[in-house]
């Protein structure tokens, strides 16, 4: 198990070793590989009636540098003379048009000697407006962009940029090359083009806030490499890459299962293979009306499947109890694999899925009870309890996620972040985040890393269709991460063809499969 704390005004590590004590509103997390010892600092923003997502960023990005180490984050209002020393890095997000930015934050930036990223907004309060700022980087503000730049190039790939054109990018100019460098370009129709992140000396800025309006091919990959430079500058590259066997349990085809492991173990891959041990299916959507439940116990042969798999380098992963929610269609059949089970949603008029909050009844003492009923069926069907957990559709609510990391401590997903967690307010709509390479995230729980997703063919849960060719091309993207994953999951019925095309062509382009115990380390 894997203890972690998540402190509102509680003292953290600073270097060193010595006590740090954060101010009120300040919030601690620990490393992906147990540092104590915060290395970043991150600020955000909280006035005006968006004020809210400056936290909701600083949650995004404190699991992205979490990678690297410890940190603390808190409001940039909050700022006291002297707080960033110490640290290794400062990040700080402006999300709010001309939030007030303390005298003592910008001073002690003017007298930096550490690492810097500022992303968004209010850098004119920086160094005395534009003017200063050529005076002392060798660039300057040139004033919004409301282009619509579609795109940003960095090291030679180009990433998506889906966002509205209302939400331009904070444009600048470099008046000296000698000082100052283009890291990332952003480009758009009829040749537009504004830089995107630039730097000087050990100040880097990035143009917008690179976390919103996030898709699996976004500019936000750029983001997560440019942390590399602040926190962990002289890493060598290094690119692998993970497969999971996706919603396998007591009803799926065992002779299915067999040809996948003999695909991979055939070309020495390793693997995951996610399972929820009860299948349910109380309204008979699959069983011509009748409800009908079996547990892995009970699926013989499968058991004997799921250890053929593990002979052949399978590592189980608990994917849920049920895989759906008592006797009610939540939101499709009311059926295991097709459902959420963690947290409610209902279908759209088009099909789709909207997630509506926590399943009545939740709490972190209800969820915690699940996880054992699930654990408990696995250990009544002689196979080995799994040591890693994965949400049902990636969905939970915060208390969800702290009953898995006291059950659990690691997991294999996506995750849902809520407005207000670390400020200890009420949770508000959540988003969904992806990770090109391990962290710790604000629950406190280490999280393999999947950010390719998966195979999808059209007519199953209203999903858009992606083929391997898609996966591959954002694989391809995240090449740029000098220290990343190519990560997806797949759904037995589809057979071997797929999977083999996958898998060959992730090794072609450079990728090195490993097993979800070594992307832990």
């Amino acid at each position: 198990m894997v203890l972690w704390l998540l402190a509102c005004g509680r003292p953290g590590l600073a270097p060193g070793g010595a006590a740090r004590m954060p101010l009120p509103g300040f919030a601690t997390g620990l490393g992906a590989y147990g540092d104590t010892r915060p290395r970043t600092l991150l600020l955000y923003d909280t006035t005006g009636p968006w004020g809210f997502l400056g936290e909701l960023y600083a949650q995004q990005t404190a699991n992205l540098v979490s990678h690297f180490g410890a940190w603390q984050a808190g409001p940039v209002a909050a700022y006291t003379a002297g707080q960033m020393e110490g640290y290794q890095a400062v990040v700080y997000l402006g999300s709010t048009y001309d939030e007030p930015l303390p005298g003592a934050f910008l001073a002690d930036l003017k007298a930096r000697t550490r690492p810097v990223i500022w992303c968004g907004a209010n850098l004119w309060q920086l160094e005395g407006g534009p003017s200063g700022l050529a005076a002392s980087h060798g660039w300057a503000i040139k004033g919004y962009d409301r282009t619509p730049l579609t795109g940003v190039t960095y090291k030679g790939t180009r990433f998506e940029r889906n966002v509205p054109v209302s939400d331009g990018l904070l444009g600048t100019v470099v008046t000296d090359p000698r000082r100052a460098q283009v890291l990332a370009m952003a480009f758009g129709p009829g040749g537009a083009a504004v830089p995107w992140a630039v730097r000087s000396g050990q100040f880097t800025f990035v143009s917008e806030i690179p976390l919103s309006y996030v898709g699996p091919d976004d500019r936000y990959l750029v983001f997560t490499d440019l942390l590399f430079d602040a926190l962990a500058p002289s890493t060598r590259p290094r690119h692998r890459a993970l497969v999971r066997l996706e919603d396998v349990g007591p009803d799926s085809d065992p002779a299915q299962l067999r040809a996948l492991a003999d695909i991979l173990a055939a070309r020495k891959i390793p693997f995951a293979v996610a399972v929820y041990p009860a299948y349910r299916d109380p309204l008979g959507a699959y069983h011509q009306g009748r409800s009908t439940a079996q547990d892995l116990a009970g699926a013989a042969e499968l058991g004997r499947a799921l250890g053929y798999l593990r002979a052949r380098g399978g590592t189980l992963v608990m994917h849920g109890y049920t895989h759906q929610f008592g006797e009610t269609a939540n939101p499709y059949s009311g059926a295991s694999a097709d459902d959420f089970e963690f947290y409610r949603a209902h279908r759209t008029a088009g099909g789709g899925a909207v997630m509506d909050g926590p399943v009545p009844g939740d709490s972190q003492a209800w969820a915690g009870a699940r996880l054992r009923d699930g654990l408990a069926a696995f250990a009544a069907a002689g196979l080995p309890p799994p040591a890693i957990f994965e949400f049902p559709h990636y969905a939970g609510s915060a208390e969800d996620y702290r009953a898995v990391q006291a059950e659990f401590g690691i997991r294999y997903d996506r995750g849902l972040y809520f407005p207000g967690f670390l400020a200890g307010k009420p949770p508000g709509q959540p988003v969904d985040q992806y990770f090109p390479y391990l962290v710790r995230d604000v629950y406190g729980s280490l999280v393999v890393p999947e950010n390719l997703g998966n195979v999808a063919m059209p007519g199953y849960n209203n999903m858009v269709a992606r083929h391997p060719a898609d996966i591959l091309r954002t694989a391809a993207r995240n090449l740029v991460i000098r220290d990343g994953f190519a990560s997806f999951f797949y759904h037995p019925p589809l057979g071997t063809a797929l999977l083999t095309e996958l898998v060959d062509g992730l090794r072609a382009q450079g990728w090195t499969f490993v097993s979800v115990q070594a992307a832990l380390r």
